[in-house]
């Protein structure tokens, strides 16, 4: 227990789960994330068996794949395909035509315990996967940090206590790191261009755990080597921990060979300048849905979303960090976001 303690890289215990307030409830349905679903998640757990499901070598992938009764399967597996309709193709029924659930996957590891959900077209085997998790006002909230102030867009869906999201597809982190690092010297300084950005990327929203599991690297073959570009794919610890590093993914040891790249291949300037196109590209994306974000922060500042020590803490960290006191003044993590967002970008309006 004391060598776990002291380790300043893992989440201090297991995240509590806070509510859809009535408040973030209204802002859902405002900005068409909130819609009454054919399926929750509740539904889901009335499977009859598991299996454990393991990849191609033969290891535990801590998915399970789980079977339900044929009377289950008739109300469930047309419920999923109109749900992933509804978020993929805007509910035109058409294209559920040759649409069918392949197969679905349990997962009691990590926070949400979600259901991923094969749906697949009959006709040519092509298939896709959609998401279905409890719902939790840190990842809803982080969701929608992803979709205003990242390049990515997402996709998802919340209906009282269920949360449907799409597949983000893309090299996880961590096989990403131990197959196509390797690669040419132009190659890898874009790798650690983009690194420097997903970890501004992440401070400056406060997204914390961002492990090489808990990313996705997108690789874009261009006219001389390849593009990357890094997706958060967990969004559990939105401005949960109380450390400061916690929201630094560099600071990972998971991500130490990212880390060592960019010790070769940049200096203290280089790295200035990424982060400064970073905070470019966030800034424009804030002038572009400024009332969408002042809406989400309003919601955000008044929900406790982490226990008031971790508020504290961080609040005081990032006080230190900035040398600003009006840190201090925080009284949740809502306020610190909006805090740390202006003092990025309060220079430049």
């Amino acid at each position: 227990m004391a060598e776990y303690e002291t380790r300043k890289d893992v989440p201090s215990r297991k995240k509590f789960f806070y509510p859809i307030i009535d408040p973030l409830k209204d802002y859902l349905v405002k900005y068409n994330r909130q819609i009454k679903l054919p399926v929750q998640y509740s539904d889901l757990l009335r499977f009859q068996m598991s299996i454990p499901l393991l990849d191609k070598n033969g290891n535990d992938t801590l998915w399970q794949t789980v079977y339900y009764s044929e009377h289950e399967m008739n109300e469930l597996f047309p419920a999923l395909v109109n749900i992933y309709v509804l978020m993929c193709a805007d509910g035109d029924v058409q294209v559920a035509e040759n649409l069918t659930i392949a197969q679905i996957d349990y997962c009691t590891f990590g926070n949400s315990k979600p259901f991923r959900i094969r749906v697949i077209n009959r006709f040519n085997d092509n298939y896709d996967y959609i998401y279905v998790k409890i719902a939790d006002a840190s990842r809803v909230y982080g969701l929608e940090l992803e979709h205003i102030l990242s390049p990515n867009r997402i996709t998802y869906l919340t209906d009282g206590t269920t949360l449907i999201e799409e597949h983000i597809s893309g090299l996880p982190g961590d096989i990403f790191i131990k197959q196509r690092i390797n690669t040419s010297k132009f190659n890898q300084i874009r790798i650690c261009k983009e690194f420097v950005k997903f970890n501004e990327r992440c401070f400056i929203r406060l997204l914390g755990d961002m492990r090489s599991y808990n990313y996705v690297v997108h690789i874009t073959p261009d006219i001389e080597g390849n593009q990357y570009r890094m997706r958060a794919i967990d969004f559990d610890q939105q401005s949960y921990e109380g450390r400061k590093n916690f929201y630094l993914p560099h600071f990972f040891k998971e991500n130490n060979k990212l880390v060592m790249l960019g010790m070769k291949h940049m200096d203290k300037a280089t790295m200035r300048q990424y982060q400064e196109e970073e905070r470019s590209l966030i800034y424009n994306r804030m002038r572009l849905v400024h009332y969408r974000l002042r809406d989400l922060l309003e919601v955000m500042k008044i929900q406790e979303i982490s226990p008031e020590p971790k508020v504290r803490r961080l609040a005081a960290e990032l006080a230190e960090h900035h040398r600003r006191e009006s840190f201090y003044k925080c009284r949740s993590m809502g306020e610190l976001v909006e805090e740390q967002l202006s003092i990025y970008f309060e220079k430049r309006q």
